[in-house]
């Protein structure tokens, strides 16, 4: 690739990413967005996270003890939600947990 080529890509990248990101201002500049828009804020948040749940879930085995780290870090996550309500603490901890109890407790 020549570096004209490695600037053009960069710049379309960029150019891709900023008008990803300027486009809802300038589409919804005039106060409110839609209703449906507002909707899809409220709803999309937590489907993302079931998603990534059935996600992070799909090559547990639920056989013998090897799909008990996954369900017990998932309690955890719920309770240091529902305790806290910061979605920061909730993942890292979570994951945290998680790694602690696959590398150490369930070897």
């Amino acid at each position: 690739m020549t570096p004209f080529e490695m600037l053009l890509t960069i710049g379309a990248i960029a150019l891709g990413t900023m008008l990803t990101r300027f486009l809802p201002f300038l589409i919804f500049s005039k106060g409110n967005p839609p209703a449906f828009i507002s909707y899809l804020g409220t709803v999309l948040p937590p489907a993302a996270v079931g998603l990534l749940v059935v996600y992070c879930l799909k090559d547990a085995v639920f056989t013998s003890y090897h799909a008990l780290p996954e369900l017990i870090a998932i309690a955890l996550i719920v309770l240091l939600h529902k305790w806290r309500h910061s979605m920061f603490l909730s993942i890292g901890g979570g994951t945290a947990f998680y790694m602690f109890l696959v590398q150490v407790v369930f070897r």
